[in-house]
């Protein structure tokens, strides 16, 4: 689609006129094709195999209006037979101008493409014309690593560069051994499959990535006979000069600098292409060096465009492209309107076919500009099916405004801006006021950064928590647990001796004689596996009961810390819990039953039964269906406590009423899930009866199906977790935290991590003995609880009470060990049942101060990838605060940017005396999020050139153009 205000000049072509030829016309050269059709010239397009067949629209580069007198496409009009491709080509040609009379005028390369340069110079050497270069079978001067060489050969700043295809080499060798890093490691062309561009902060670094490109170039059969570049880093201004030439005599048309920035966890995101007038410090260096680069390059004729980096000792040339400026030409009405009316597309036609106009062109765009302008690239910091463009209709109002490039549609799926691939879109600002425009460009910035550019299909946010269990998971349609991925997790532990002299690793040891007796753990899995192993080093047994569809997977979810998990006996459920009882106690033997713990959540109902039958210390029966999140919120209800509007049903006509009057967005949940299995955000009534349908469909992540779905009302405000033990109805906090939950890749609730709270804080203060009312109301006396409760702007309110150990694989262990000088739940825990007097004595809540900082900060990631290297988790390691980490990202793992619990990699544990050591160190883990540190990913090619070949299918032009 495309929208414009100048109408299309139709020229009025004399009998007999000149003809341009074109080769591969896309992008700008569609412009120039344009430009010269208007000045009653013809032109002919002559495709290559490399360009397909959708892309020679001229429509998809703005260009709707122009016509060719004739195309010639190989395959078609031309095959190539025994390497004669021009003297082929030549004849098509002259067959197809004689044809319509024409004489032809010149003839230029449209595409940045190797094949298209090539044959557009080999045609115009042939033909007797004026080619963009001067051609020679010596070398090939649009070969990056040839271009720096003839520069240094005419004694010009070039960049320090070796190039070959080993290690071995003794260029490689040596200058990877003295080279001042970062470097830079690249292929020495563009166009091939994995061909990353990385900068290397060491010689290993360097050295691995040229064994990966070492592999790329392999996997290639490397046909254009590849080899690899290491060159020197270059800092600076990255700045464009846009240049014409017509016999040598070159004329600059456009300086341009690159606004990069980190965006989306890439570190040189563009943001803009802002013109420079040509007395500016960093163009009026850059001008003169290109132009003595295109001649030590033989430039003579026609358009090009030259990237450079102006450093400290001055201007660097990255490369140079011999042909026009590419972004399909949208910057042409800028430029025209900067520099009074002519821009490298004028320019271009001026040079091949016009000479006396060319020679009345500037020799640079004379200053200052007639207004300020500037390309703005939009960044995208969501991804999505676009449902609607809301921001688009407010760029098209701007006071600045000028044209939009795009080609998003309704329907398409736009992506993470981290390149110009990415991009959706350029948007040409101009205003003569320079304050007008800085405004509209504060405003466009703003769109973006609140995700107001596009409107997209609304998908269901997950509230879950990541956890060990899903750092590694892969979901399927309609299992959550059965088509799961074992995860395969990396757990790296500190060696640091400081830790066990906290008190972290303390062994408890019972006064009695344990070796008779046994424990009866139902369903120990996660924290669980922590308790049992706590158990059985005070010298107990210690029999494993699994519930009826328990999921085989889950009983093999074992935390790294609790190592191989050894037991008395196993056992499962029966039918009838006379049955249960009978099994335990003939798995028992001669020992002693002196307690049955719940080891996970689906254990505790099975827990309570048992121990209740068996005259053990139990939470007993009296209360029905306690883990029923709808009956926690009806009990605290009816005691006057604060708790969540909710409705439940196991069919849609159970729950519709409250979905059609309740404010949205709406929680709905099974009624007896695992901390956040199946937690779903739905902002609507559709997706919230989607998932609804859904939870009937899937296994519950314990196993088992389930039979009815709560919806509550979304409560707003902090979210935290009061970990408790009881025995006899006494209460004692073990720890309070809050989770560090915050917006993230267009996620509402992303986890960054869990902090535990003072407990002389004024949220302790108010959290605690909510949580303990509780308890009280649910009946609990016994045993290990945490609490999950937002304190919400009317006080705290009730998300659910779990009777068991806190879950996350006990990750928390060693920090809340450190924070409290020895102790935690899982220890408290066995105390509660095993030893009266420990717990006794235990303190009614954790020390303040702690006796440490620290957290469980939770991995986030910004960018996506097939992992080839984890230099993050080095660093991390490394940083004086680390206790632990635990991840399921390795080499070959493929990671998604981080929105909910499946898309987690990890969580690392940092702890330490000095509380500033541990927010710096935060802050490093932060910092390499953010810049893409954390992984190297391997790439289908380098993205870092501009975005010259992007089709940018609709073209809104300003109405007062």
């Amino acid at each position: 689609m495309h929208y414009v205000t100048d109408k299309p000049v139709e020229a009025t072509l004399p009998p007999h006129c000149t003809l341009l030829l074109i080769v591969d016309p896309v992008s700008t050269a569609c412009r120039i094709a344009q430009e010269a059709s208007k000045r009653s010239h013809r032109i002919g397009a002559i495709w290559t195999s490399t360009i397909d067949t959708d892309e020679r629209d001229p429509a998809r580069y703005g260009c709707a209006s122009l016509r060719y007198t004739f195309e010639l496409i190989e395959g078609r009009d031309w095959t190539t037979t025994n390497g004669k491709e021009i003297d082929v080509v030549q004849s098509v040609v002259n067959e197809a101008a004689h044809s319509f009379n024409l004489t032809i005028a010149g003839c230029i390369t449209g595409s940045g493409l190797p094949r298209s340069s090539q044959l557009a110079d080999g045609l115009a050497k042939r033909m007797d014309l004026s080619p963009c270069t001067t051609p020679t079978t010596m070398i090939d001067v649009r070969n990056k690593f040839t271009q720096q060489t003839l520069l240094e050969t005419s004694d010009l700043r070039s960049i320090k560069q070796v190039r070959g295809s080993s290690l071995d080499d003794e260029a490689i060798s040596k200058f990877l051994d003295g080279g001042k890093y970062p470097l830079v490691v690249k292929l020495d062309q563009i166009g091939i499959q994995g061909g990353k561009i990385k900068s290397c902060h060491t010689k290993q670094e360097a050295k691995d990535h040229f064994q990966y490109l070492s592999q790329v170039v392999a996997s290639s059969n490397n046909r254009t006979g590849a080899q690899i570049i290491c060159q020197e880093y270059l800092r600076g201004v990255e700045v464009m000069v846009d240049s014409v030439s017509h016999n040598s005599k070159h004329k600059t048309c456009m300086v341009w600098r690159y606004d990069k920035r980190p965006a989306n966890g890439e570190r040189n995101v563009n943001f803009g292409m802002i013109p420079m007038e040509s007395e500016s410090h960093e163009a009026a260096l850059a001008i003169p060096y290109v132009r003595k680069c295109l001649d030590a390059m033989g430039m003579k004729n026609g358009p090009s465009h030259a990237k450079c980096i102006v450093t400290v000792d001055g201007p660097v040339l990255v490369e140079l492209n011999f042909r026009a400026y590419g972004g399909d030409g949208s910057w042409c009405h800028l430029a025209r309107a900067l520099t009074g009316g002519y821009s490298q597309v004028e320019a271009s036609v001026d040079a091949l076919l016009d000479p006396a106009a060319f020679d009345l062109l500037p020799d640079v765009p004379i200053g200052p500009f007639n207004a300020y302008g500037m390309q703005v690239y939009l960044v995208s910091h969501s991804c999505g099916e676009v449902t609607s463009m809301p921001g688009f209709q407010v760029m098209k109002h701007l006071p600045s405004f000028v044209s939009l490039s795009t080609d998003i549609t309704v329907g398409s799926m736009v992506e993470y801006t981290t390149s110009f691939s990415t991009s959706p879109g350029v948007c040409v600002l101009m205003n003569k006021d320079e304050s007008k425009l800085n405004k509209d460009l504060d405003l466009l910035h703003y769109l973006e950064e609140i995700n107001a550019l596009f409107d997209y299909k609304t998908k269901v946010e997950s509230l879950a928590r990541p956890t060990a269990a899903t750092y590694s998971k892969q979901q399927k349609k309609n299992s959550r647990m059965d088509d799961m991925e074992k995860p395969s997790l990396v757990r790296i532990y500190s060696n640091d001796p400081k830790l066990t002299r906290q008190g972290m690793l303390m062994k408890r040891v019972t006064t009695i004689d344990a070796s008779k007796e046994v424990v009866v753990v139902v369903d120990p899995y996660s924290t669980g596996c922590l308790v049992v192993n706590e158990i059985r080093n005070r010298g107990y047994q210690v029999i494993a009961c699994w519930t009826l569809g328990f999921s085989e997977e889950m009983k093999t979810h074992t935390p790294g810390a609790a190592g191989e998990m050894k037991y008395f006996a196993e056992l499962d459920e029966q039918e009838d819990l006379a049955d249960t009882v009978k099994a335990i106690y003939e798995a028992a033997g001669k020992l002693r039953v002196v307690a049955c713990i719940a080891g996970g959540e689906a254990g505790v109902d099975c827990a309570d039964a048992l121990s209740e039958r068996m005259t053990l210390r139990t939470n007993g029966t009296h209360v029905a269906n306690r883990r029923d999140k709808k009956i926690q919120q009806e009990l605290i209800r009816d005691a006057g406590m604060r708790s969540v509007r909710q409705a439940a049903g196991s069919k849609w006509e159970h729950v519709i009423e409250f979905l059609q009057t309740e404010h949205y967005p709406v929680v709905l949940k099974p009624t007896d899930s695992a901390g956040s299995d199946g937690v779903k955000l739905c902002h609507n009534i559709e997706e919230a009866k989607e998932h609804f349908h859904h939870l009937f469909e899937v296994e519950a992540v314990n196993g088992g199906f389930n039979t009815e779905v709560l919806c509550q009302e979304f409560l707003r405000g902090k979210e935290y977790v009061v970990d408790q033990v009881s025995r006899d109805g006494i209460h004692k906090t073990m720890m309070v935290w809050v989770y560090d939950k915050r917006p993230a890749n267009n996620s509402a609730f992303v986890y960054f991590g869990m902090v535990p709270v003072d407990p002389n804080s004024m949220e302790a203060k108010i959290l605690i003995p909510y949580a303990r009312g509780v308890l009280d109301v649910l009946g609990v006396q016994n045993g290990p609880s945490h609490a999950e409760v937002i304190l919400t702007p009317t006080g705290p309110c009730l998300v659910e009470m779990n009777v068991r150990a806190h879950g996350g694989d006990g990750n928390w262990r060693s920090l809340a060990r450190g924070l409290t000088g020895g102790y935690s739940q899982v220890e408290v825990t066995v105390d509660s049942y095993l030893d009266k007097k420990q717990f006794m004595i235990t303190p009614n809540l954790p020390p303040t101060p702690f006796r440490a900082s620290g957290q469980e900060v939770i991995l986030v990631s910004y960018s996506r990838g097939r992992v080839i290297g984890t230099p993050g988790y080095d660093i991390i390691r490394d940083l004086q605060s680390f206790v632990y980490m635990e991840t399921g990202i390795k080499v070959g793992s493929f990671v998604e940017r981080t929105v909910d619990l499946l898309t987690g990699i990890g969580s690392v544990i940092l702890m330490h005396e000095d509380e500033s050591v541990l927010n710096a160190d935060i802050s490093r883990v932060r910092e390499m999020e953010l810049n893409n540190e954390l992984f190297e990913f391997e790439r289908p090619g380098a993205m870092l050139t501009n975005a010259s070949q992007r089709h940018l299918s609709e073209i809104i032009v300003s109405d007062e153009l």
